[in-house]
């Protein structure tokens, strides 16, 4: 019966977004409170789900009751339940900022956010590639009209540039899975496990092919360099709610790359075995490079964010690319701590900016201004991984699994003259803002925000204080999903159980 649970996060948005088209388009107010409903119910699931995925156990729900591989499966295991939980936590906190003022400046943002939560949910859930193709989609299709959400000349232009690449995205991931298919005749993670190892010599450099252009895909999904150049006309042109929200979407190409490349492509995989390591690390470390230089020239504080992402998204993998248990522990850390200090900072700045159309300095602080300098403050230094918020911690571990491999010429250097590097950017850009800024003294007339955003910001900061504090504890939970990851038996028995108890059709 608890397998039956693995459904819910997909049902409930999925189920809440055609309510909110069909039967309450013309109710914002009823829109809040079903959406702010359905995503609390959401994240009481994840949270479920993640005590229950907590005894290190993968658990299928088999749809239709068809067994692996020939029905769509959903997984539950450490990874996807940690993930579902972050994803859960963030969109509380990103619904909540919304309402009031960003869900008003157009239509169907609610059904959007749904319809997004289905996609990254499912893309986390999934246990087939194929599926995982589909559910990128949706969160796409949603992301494409949160994007827009509000209208604006700037925002179709870059609309049109995310659609372009997501569409040419989209075309290599077909490629890829027709690829594999091909060779090994299913799509089946857990299946692909055990067919990979088996394919004919022949038929190697095909799956190889099918391989790269899955990555090349999932590169595009985490902005890495030279596939980055998306992200920032993207995330700096939408309104702060669906930027925040955004930030988990590089997450899901990260979260990709793990769960393929551990899984299918893993140490069991034969002559393919580790055919993604040879290029993470390298392509990490100059996605890491590109963002820092990118926050030191950018010119607004927008700017600053975007390239802080891709920065942070350039460390994170450097992590993945050690592919080692440490490594990927490290990994998980820092995605959780740069995924809620990166929405907490473009909610600010929609505080901050609030009627420059996001862009320059804002005429007017909001009040108190004093305040919003100490949040700016706190999630600078979450950003740049200085002491003693998580994103020093993440940065510490990602070093010391980096003194334990053959890479720390390059890990090192990378990550410690890239955070002086950083601090410097935020350094300036906060003396821009706060200091250089506009004179409260000489401001009789301080704008006063809405409250809820401020809250939310100060929840993000909290939630990444927290995780410093439970280091250990969080430690602890995420060097266990690394081992589970980089030993699939289990996943792999939980998924095929069902057909091996039937009996295979090629027994």
């Amino acid at each position: 019966m608890t397998s039956q649970w693995l459904i819910v996060p997909v049902a409930i948005p999925a189920m809440t977004a055609a309510i909110l088209v069909l039967a309450m388009r013309h109710s914002l107010s009823g829109q809040r409170i079903v959406s702010v409903a359905a995503t609390a119910l959401q994240l009481a699931t994840a949270i479920g789900l993640y005590v229950l995925a907590g005894d290190g156990e993968p658990r299928a729900y088999l749809l239709g009751n068809w067994p692996a591989p020939f029905g769509i499966v959903l997984v539950l295991d450490r990874l996807a339940a940690t993930m579902l939980l972050l994803a859960g936590l963030l969109a509380f906190g990103v619904v909540l900022a919304a309402i009031g003022a960003w869900d008003r400046r157009g239509r169907h943002f609610h059904a959007l956010f749904q319809f997004q939560m289905l996609g990254i949910n499912g893309a986390f859930l999934t246990g087939d590639l194929f599926n995982l193709f589909v559910f990128f989609e949706v969160l796409l299709i949603a992301s494409y009209g949160l994007m827009l959400h509000g209208g604006g000349a700037r925002r179709l232009k870059a609309g049109f540039h995310y659609v372009a690449i997501n569409l040419i995205g989209s075309t290599v991931f077909l490629f890829a899975v027709g690829l594999i298919y091909a060779t090994t005749g299913t799509l089946n993670m857990a299946d692909l496990a055990v067919e990979v190892p088996q394919v004919a010599v022949a038929d190697h450099a095909l799956l190889a092919v099918g391989a790269l252009l899955l990555l090349t895909v999932f590169a595009i999904k985490s902005a890495m360099v030279p596939l980055h150049w998306w992200l920032p006309p993207t995330y700096g042109s939408t309104s702060p709610p669906a930027a925040a929200l955004f930030a988990i979407m590089t997450k899901v190409g990260a979260y990709s790359i793990i769960r393929v490349y551990t899984l299918i492509f893993g140490a069991e995989a034969g002559a393919l075995a580790g055919i993604a390591a040879p290029w993470i690390l390298p392509a990490a470390v100059v996605t890491l490079l590109f963002g820092t230089i990118g926050v030191l020239a950018g010119r607004n504080l927008l700017d600053l964010i975007c390239y802080s992402v891709i920065a942070s998204m350039g460390t994170l993998l450097v992590a993945v690319g050690l592919t080692s248990a440490a490594g990927l522990a490290a990994a998980l850390y820092y995605a959780v701590q740069s995924t809620l200090t990166s929405a907490g900072l473009f909610l600010l700045a929609g505080i901050l900016l609030e009627g420059t159309e996001g862009r320059g300095s804002p005429a007017r602080l909001p009040q108190p201004a004093r305040l919003y300098a100490g949040l700016y403050f706190l999630l600078a230094i979450a950003m740049v991984g200085m002491p003693p918020l998580a994103g020093f911690i993440g940065k510490f571990l990602i070093l010391d699994a980096g003194r334990a491999a053959s890479q720390i010429a390059s890990v090192w250097p990378a990550i410690l003259v890239t955070s002086l590097l950083l601090i410097v950017g935020f350094t300036r850009t906060g003396i821009r803002l706060f200091w250089n800024g506009p004179d409260a003294a000489a401001t009789p007339a301080l704008r006063v925000t809405p409250l809820l955003p401020t809250i939310v910001v100060v929840g993000m900061i909290v939630a990444v204080a927290g995780l410093s504090v439970l280091a250990g504890p969080a430690m602890n939970d995420m060097t266990a999903t690394a081992e589970q990851l980089l030993a699939p038996q289990r996943y792999i028995a939980a998924v095929l159980r069902p057909r091996l108890a039937l009996g295979s059709p090629g027994e």
